[in-house]
C-alpha cells in the first residue's frame, strides 16, 4: 500500500484550498491504492483501531453519512452520529464550548452545516481535526471522489476541462474550482451572469497561474460544452433555499443537461458527471443522460468512500 503519513499533525480538511497541489495528488494516490486493495479483499480494519470520529450533521445525507461512516469502520474506528438537537448545540450551547468539550473524548469531527463560519469556528476551539462534510461554500470530499473519477476514465489528472453548467456559485462548483486551480484543470462555469462565483474566483488567481489552470464564466451559451471531457451539474435548489425554488427553476430551466447538451460536448469523451441526490427529468438532469452511457455518477458515488478513507488515514495514522 502507498506508504501512510499524516498530511501534517493538528490538520483539518475544511477546505482544499489549505492544501498543495503535491498533497492533493498524495491523498488521491492513497484513495487509487486503497481502492484497488479492498477489491483484493484488502480492510486494513487495524489501521486506527480504537479511534473514534464523531459526526455532527446539520443536514440530511446520504453519500457523505454512509461513506464516512463505512470508511471509519472499515479503518476499525468507532463512529458516533448526531444532528444538533441530539446535543447541547440544539438548546443554545456555542460551538466553541461544543468543540471544546468533544475534543477530549474523540480523534476526528466530520460536520455537515449551513454554515461555513460554523466549521472554522469548530476547528479554532478543537484540536482533533475537523473535517467538511459539506458546508454552504465547499464539499472538498466531493471533489476528491470527482477527480479520482476522472482520473480513473481519463488516464491524467492534470490538464483536464470541465464545464459546470447551472447555478456557478454555489458549493460544488466552488470545489471544483478549487481541485481545478491546484490540478491545471479548465473549469467553465456556464451559469447565469448573476451566479456567477466571481469573488470566489479572485481567491485562486495564484494557484491557476502556477499550475496552468483556468476558470472561465460564461453566460447563456451551452455551446461552451464543446471539447470538455466532462460536464457537471448539480440541483438548482439546495437545501435551505426552499422558499427561492420556483424562481429557480426558471432561471435555470435553459441550463437543464439533456442530451442534446451532451452531443454538444461531444460522445464519447465528455462524461456526465453530478454529486447527487438528482432532481431528475423535470429540472437539472433527464433520466437518460443520467442514466446513460456517458454517466459516472455511481462511480463518483462509490469513490467517495475511498476518498474518505484516504482523508481519515492521512489526518490521523
Amino acid at each position: 500500500m502507498t506508504n501512510i503519513r499524516a498530511i501534517r499533525g493538528g490538520r483539518d480538511f475544511i477546505t482544499l484550498m489549505d492544501y498543495t497541489t503535491e498533497e492533493i495528488k498524495y491523498l488521491l494516490n492513497l484513495a487509487r491504492d486503497l481502492k484497488s486493495r479492498y477489491y483484493q479483499g484488502e480492510r486494513h480494519s487495524n489501521v486506527l483501531m480504537g479511534r473514534t470520529l464523531l459526526m455532527i450533521f446539520e443536514k440530511p445525507s446520504t453519500r457523505t453519512r454512509v461513506s464516512l461512516d463505512v470508511a471509519a469502520t472499515q479503518l476499525g474506528m468507532h463512529v458516533i452520529y448526531s444532528n444538533p438537537q441530539e446535543l447541547q448545540l440544539g438548546r443554545g450551547e456555542t460551538i466553541a464550548d461544543t468543540a471544546r468539550v468533544v475534543d477530549r473524548f474523540v480523534d476526528a469531527i466530520a460536520a455537515r452545516v449551513y454554515k461555513h463560519e460554523s466549521l472554522v469556528e469548530m476547528a479554532r476551539y478543537a484540536v482533533a481535526p475537523v473535517i467538511n462534510a459539506l458546508s454552504d461554500k465547499e464539499h472538498p470530499l466531493q471533489a476528491l471522489a470527482d477527480a479520482l473519477t476522472l482520473w480513473e476514465i481519463k488516464g491524467r489528472l492534470e490538464g483536464l476541462r470541465v464545464a459546470f453548467v447551472g447555478d456557478g456559485d454555489n458549493n460544488i462548483a466552488h470545489s471544483l474550482m478549487i481541485i481545478g486551480a491546484k490540478l491545471g484543470w479548465e473549469v467553465r462555469i456556464i451559469s447565469p451572469k448573476i451566479y456567477w462565483p466571481t469573488k470566489f474566483n479572485e481567491l485562486l488567481t495564484e494557484d491557476v497561474k502556477r499550475t496552468g489552470g483556468a476558470n472561465i464564466m460564461i453566460s447563456d451559451n451551452t455551446e461552451d460544452v464543446r471539447g470538455t471531457d466532462a460536464v457537471y451539474t448539480d440541483v438548482w435548489v439546495s437545501m435551505g433555499m426552499e422558499t427561492e425554488a420556483e424562481e429557480r427553476r426558471k432561471i435555470f430551466r435553459p441550463y437543464q443537461v439533456n442530451a442534446e447538451l451532451m452531443r454538444k460536448a461531444g460522445p464519447p469523451q465528455a462524461v456526465f458527471m453530478h454529486c447527487l441526490p438528482a432532481h431528475r427529468g423535470g429540472e437539472e438532469v433527464m433520466d437518460d443522460v443520467i442514466d446513460g452511457p456517458q454517466s459516472v455518477v455511481w462511480d463518483q458515488a462509490e469513490n467517495r468512500l475511498h476518498t474518505a478513507k484516504a482523508v481519515l488515514l492521512s489526518l490521523l495514522a
